[in-house]
C-alpha cells in the first residue's frame, strides 16, 4: 500500500522495456536470497523449496520457440506477491535442468518478457520500474479502458520478441492458493492478436498459451504462530484474547476466526452506517437453510458493496461487474485525480490552483483506501476453510484480516508476519493452441469475441483443475 498522498502528482510515464542480460544474470544470482529472506517489507519471502511438475512440456516449448516454430505465452496464477520470483526460479533453474536431463537442446536464454502493474512502482519505488524494465517487464495501467502503449508493446513482443511473454490473467493477487479469481480476457485476446499478426506478416508458427499453477505450503504447519497472530488480531481489534489449550484441534482456530470476522464486520457496518450514511440493516435476508458462516459471508459481501459505493459515489463511477471489476475502475478514477494528465506542469500552477489540486489528490487517496480494503477480500468464500481446514488456509485468511487492520491503522502496509518457512509447488499445464481456435472465426467479429470468451473460460478451468 502506498504512503498517504498529500499532494497532486505529475502523470505516470510509460517505462520502456529495456531488457539487459547482465542485469538479469545478477538478479538470478541474488534470487535465492530474495526468496529466502525479506528484502522488502512487502515481500513475505521465507520460501526455501520450489518444486515443479510437467516441466518437460515447457522445456520442449522453449526448444520449439528457439527454432522459430511457435510463439507462446505463459499464463500463470497470481495468488501472492512473490509469484514472479517463483516464475523466475522456474525459468532460470528448473527448466534448464530438466532440459539437460531429457536431452532437450536449448540454444539460448530461458527467460520471458512479462507484464506488471504500473502501480507497483508507486508504492514500491522508482527503482522497481528500473529493475523490471531491465528484466523485460512492460508496465500496464490496470483499470484503464485501453492502455494503448502497453498493449501495443506487449503485442509486438508476443509476435516478434526474442523471448516468450508471461502474464497473470487474474490481473492481481487474491491471497488464496486454492482459489482462482475470475480471469480477465486480455490474455486470450493477446493470443488471437498474435495469430493475426503472424498471418499479416505471412509467417508460419503456432500460437500457444501455457497455463501455470502456483501454490504455497508451509514446511511445517505453523499452528503456534497462528495462535500468536490470532491473539494479535484480537488485541488490535479490541476483543479479549481467546486462549488455546494444549490438545485443542483445528476447530478452535476456526471459531476464533469466525468470532473475529463477525466482530470486525459488525464494527465496519456501524462505521459505514454512521459516518458515510449507508443504509445497512441490522439483519440480512438469506435462505432459511443458510449456515451461520454463509450468513456471515453474505454480510461481508454486502459490506464490501457498501465500501465500494462510498468510493464510486465520490468519483462518479457506476457500479458494474464483480468486485474486482469495480476495484479496477476505481483505481483508474483515483489515479486520474492524483496523477493529473490535464496538468502538464503542476509546479507552474499558481498557489491557489495548486492548493486545490493537492486537496483533490489527498481526498482521492483517502477514498481509494476503501477500495484497497475490498481488494483484500474479493476471493473470500463461506467454505474455503471448511473444505480443507489446513494450516495454509487458516493462515491465508488470518493474514488477509491482518492486511485490513494494517490498512486502517497505518499509512503504509507493514510487512506481513512470517508464520514459517514455505515451499512452492508449480504445475505446468497442457498447452492450449490459439491457432487452431482462430481458424473458426476468421472475419467474423461475433465469432472472434466468442472465441476469446471460450478460451478465457477454458484457461480458467485448466488453472482450477491444477490446484484442485
Amino acid at each position: 500500500m502506498p504512503k498517504t498522498i498529500h499532494s497532486t502528482q505529475p502523470p505516470l510515464k510509460f517505462i520502456p522495456q529495456q531488457f539487459n542480460p547482465l542485469i538479469l544474470q545478477i538478479f538470478r544470482w541474488l534470487l535465492p536470497i530474495a526468496l529466502r529472506f525479506r528484502t522488502r517489507p512487502w515481500l513475505p519471502a521465507g520460501i526455501v523449496r520450489i518444486e515443479a511438475k510437467n516441466v518437460e512440456v515447457l522445456a520442449e516449448l522453449y526448444e520449439q520457440f528457439q527454432a522459430g516454430k511457435i510463439r507462446f505465452l505463459l499464463a500463470f496464477r497470481h495468488p501472492e506477491v512473490e509469484d514472479s520470483l517463483c516464475m523466475q526460479y522456474l525459468l532460470s533453474r528448473i527448466v534448464p535442468e530438466v532440459a539437460r536431463q531429457k536431452g532437450i537442446r536449448l540454444q539460448s536464454l530461458v527467460h520471458s518478457y512479462f507484464l506488471y502493474d504500473r502501480g507497483m512502482t508507486v508504492w514500491a519505488g522508482d527503482w522497481l520500474g528500473w529493475l523490471f524494465s531491465r528484466l523485460g517487464g512492460v508496465p500496464v495501467h490496470r483499470g484503464r479502458r485501453l492502455d494503448r502503449q502497453a498493449i501495443q508493446t506487449a503485442r509486438e513482443l508476443f509476435a516478434n520478441g526474442k523471448l516468450p511473454i508471461a502474464v497473470a490473467p487474474e490481473g492481481g493477487t487474491n491471497g488464496h492458493s486454492g482459489i482462482v479469481s475470475p480471469l480477465e480476457p486480455g490474455v486470450a485476446q493477446m493470443g488471437f492478436w498474435c495469430v493475426e499478426d503472424l498471418q499479416k506478416a505471412n509467417r508460419t508458427g503456432t500460437v500457444i498459451i501455457v497455463p501455470i499453477a502456483i501454490q504455497y505450503r508451509y514446511v511445517e504447519p505453523p499452528w503456534s504462530k497462528l495462535d500468536w497472530l490470532l491473539s494479535k488480531l484480537e488485541t488490535d481489534s479490541g476483543l479479549p484474547v481467546k486462549e488455546i489449550a494444549q490438545g485443542d484441534g483445528e476447530e478452535i482456530y476456526y471459531q476464533r476466526l469466525c468470532r473475529l470476522a463477525e466482530y470486525l464486520i459488525t464494527e465496519m457496518e456501524e462505521f459505514y452506517r454512521r459516518f458515510y450514511h449507508q443504509d445497512i440493516p441490522k439483519t440480512i435476508s438469506t435462505d432459511e437453510s443458510a449456515s451461520p458462516n454463509q450468513v456471515l459471508i453474505a454480510r461481508l459481501h454486502r459490506l464490501l458493496d457498501k465500501a465500494l459505493q462510498v468510493t464510486e459515489q465520490y468519483f462518479g463511477v457506476q457500479a458494474q461487474g464483480n468486485f474486482i471489476d469495480r476495484c479496477r475502475r476505481l483505481e483508474e478514477a483515483g489515479w486520474n485525480y492524483i496523477y493529473r494528465e490535464d496538468l502538464p506542469d503542476i509546479n507552474a500552477l499558481p498557489p491557489f490552483k495548486r492548493g486545490l489540486a493537492d486537496w483533490i489528490a489527498e481526498e482521492a487517496d483517502l477514498r481509494m483506501r476503501h477500495m484497497r480494503i475490498v481488494e483484500s477480500f474479493v476471493a473470500v468464500t463461506a467454505t474455503y476453510i471448511q473444505e480443507q481446514p489446513t494450516a495454509e488456509r487458516f493462515a491465508e485468511t488470518a493474514l488477509l484480516i491482518f492486511d485490513m487492520l494494517s490498512r486502517i491503522q497505518d499509512t503504509t502496509l507493514p510487512g506481513r508476519p512470517r508464520l514459517g518457512l514455505r515451499q512452492a509447488q508449480i504445475t505446468v499445464g497442457e498447452p492450449i493452441s490459439v491457432t487452431e481456435r482462430s481458424q473458426n472465426c476468421q472475419g467474423d467479429r461475433y465469432a472472434a469475441k466468442q472465441a476469446v470468451s471460450d478460451l478465457t473460460k477454458d484457461l480458467q478451468i485448466a488453472l482450477e483443475k491444477m490446484i484442485g
